[in-house]
């Protein structure tokens, strides 16, 4: 592009709009991208409906040609629950599409990097959405497969133009998929069963609706817990936790959320929650009415959502090494299809989680996806 562009941070309404309507432009044509709902992406940027804010603050900017077309954007995000815990001066970008024009992208990363420097930071990480607790990592490998639900999507040169611009990979996760037809039941069953005799204090119960809100609690604590030494883990808030429940409620199917007590005491956990992006894949512009809810309903009762994601599973650091996390991953792929799912997507495992690595190799799990983060100094 030889024209000029003109980056400017959004200050408006109308430009937080445009800001949310690109990709909806930009992916048109792309079969595997499946658009998010409109009103999602508009909650997670507005500080009045996501918690983040409490700690965070998020300066979107776009990208304008010489006509005023929007061409790109990308978001400054400074995460204060991540400074607290690491503080190591790091900053995050997210929110980041571009047309297939690397000034326009040196563009949009060089006023995120000036406005992080203005809040006193050294280094810049991403992409996160706005957090790792949130849709984050950059697609890195599988374009030709549609992302599982809350997992993201962009073109194949977005790698490229971040590598030219100075970023260094910092971490590679994995998405696994894992099939009812290929996966090793007897091999899984009789470690499980192992397991067991270990652990005969040990129960696992399925996700109690009539107490969803005490469970959560647990769920929470534990998760803060067992992912605290994971990398770049920042613990949730409990105001960001509840917001998370009160979206995970509309979507939820307790068959195949399990809890393991010790003693009738909580110590592990593991959520799948059904691939709804089989039927917002339908939904092309993002918005509900007047043609998109009539689309999702059609799709979910007549295609029927037969995948799950497990996004969340966490163990106690008493119990590590007892090989708990067996006992979650047997029950959600033995029992998944028993509810409906014959196929589980566990996403995302990082690199550096080689137990989990081998586990997923062991049974018959197959990479599906690679995602990547990036990261480089200021």
């Amino acid at each position: 592009m030889t024209a000029p562009i003109t980056v400017r941070p959004v200050r408006s309404r109308a430009d937080l709009k445009r800001f949310i309507d690109l990709p909806y432009r930009l992916y048109h044509d792309t079969p595997a991208w499946v658009a998010p709902l409109r009103r999602d992406v508009g909650r997670t940027l507005n500080p009045k409906t996501n918690p983040f804010f409490e700690h965070g603050t998020i300066q979107p900017f776009l990208a304008e040609d010489a006509r005023g077309t929007v061409v790109g954007r990308i978001a400054a995000i400074v995460n204060g629950m991540h400074l607290k815990k690491y503080d190591d001066g790091n900053g995050f970008f997210g929110f980041f599409e571009t047309i297939e024009d690397e000034t326009v992208a040196r563009a949009l990363l060089d006023a995120a990097c000036a406005w992080l420097r203005q809040q006193g930071l050294t280094g810049v990480r991403g992409p996160a959405n706005p957090s790792l607790n949130d849709t984050a990592g950059l697609l890195v490998d599988g374009f030709d497969r549609e992302p599982s639900i809350l997992m993201p999507y962009n073109f194949p040169y977005y790698e490229d133009y971040l590598t030219r611009y100075g970023f260094e990979r910092a971490m590679t996760m994995w998405a696994y998929y894992v099939h009812k037809k290929y996966v090793r039941v007897d091999k899984l069953r009789r470690g499980v069963e192992i397991v067991r005799r270990r652990n005969p204090t040990v129960t696992v119960r399925k996700l109690d609706m009539s107490r969803i809100d005490e469970d959560a609690r647990h769920v929470l604590d534990i998760y803060n817990e067992a992912w605290s030494e994971n990398w770049g883990h920042v613990p949730m808030t409990p105001a960001e936790f509840q917001h998370l429940v009160r979206d995970l409620k509309q979507i939820v199917d307790p068959e195949i959320v399990y809890i393991l007590e010790d003693a009738g005491t909580p110590i592990a956990f593991s959520v799948a929650i059904p691939n709804l992006n089989l039927a917002l894949k339908h939904v092309r512009d993002g918005r509900l009415l007047p043609l998109g809810l009539p689309r999702l309903l059609g799709a979910s009762t007549f295609g029927g959502i037969y995948e799950c994601r497990m996004p969340l599973m966490g163990v106690r650091k008493k119990y590590h090494g007892r090989g708990l996390d067996s006992i979650l991953i047997y029950e959600t792929i033995v029992r998944g299809p028993q509810a409906g799912y014959d196929a589980c997507e566990m996403s995302w495992v990082l690199d550096s989680n080689k137990v989990l690595l081998n586990a997923l190799h062991s049974l018959g799990g197959v990479v599906d996806k690679e995602y990547a983060m990036f990261e480089r100094s200021l």
